[in-house]
């Protein structure tokens, strides 16, 4: 894992000599904006691969030569196996984008929508509290 994060903050080193060398050549603000924000999304990465290496012990089963598959096993996470909220939710952002082309009444009723069908994929599985008060 050190390679990821030495790799992504070598990258941004990169990026700022290049955002030095091109604005000294006469290069147009856009360019040296974009540059500089690439030099800083690598940052990003890299500090997050730095700080989850030290925070797991900078022993991972991808960075054991002799590791096996099964040693990185274990729970990912929980997916949905039957829910339709990610449908309208896909509707409502095409709504939106339609909305934008066509006027804005229909971005009102499209993100209204989609707010709705938002915490309806949110709190799919959330339960009321059945107290008994």
């Amino acid at each position: 894992m050190k390679t990821g994060w030495v790799l992504f903050v070598g990258l941004a080193i990169f990026y700022v000599i290049v955002a030095v060398i091109y604005w000294q050549v006469g290069g147009e603000p856009v360019g040296i904006t974009a540059i500089g924000l690439s030099a800083g999304l690598a940052i990003i990465v890299g500090f997050y691969l730095w700080f989850t290496d030290r925070r797991l012990g900078n022993v991972l089963p991808e960075d054991n030569q002799l590791g096996e598959i099964a040693d990185s096993a274990g729970e990912i996470g929980f997916f949905s196996p039957h829910s339709w909220w990610p449908l309208p939710v896909a509707l409502s952002i095409c709504a939106v984008g339609t909305g934008l082309i066509i006027g804005w009444w229909l971005v009102l009723i499209a993100v209204g929508v989609l707010i709705i069908s938002i915490l309806g994929l949110v709190l799919e599985y959330e339960r009321p509290s059945t107290s008994s008060h």
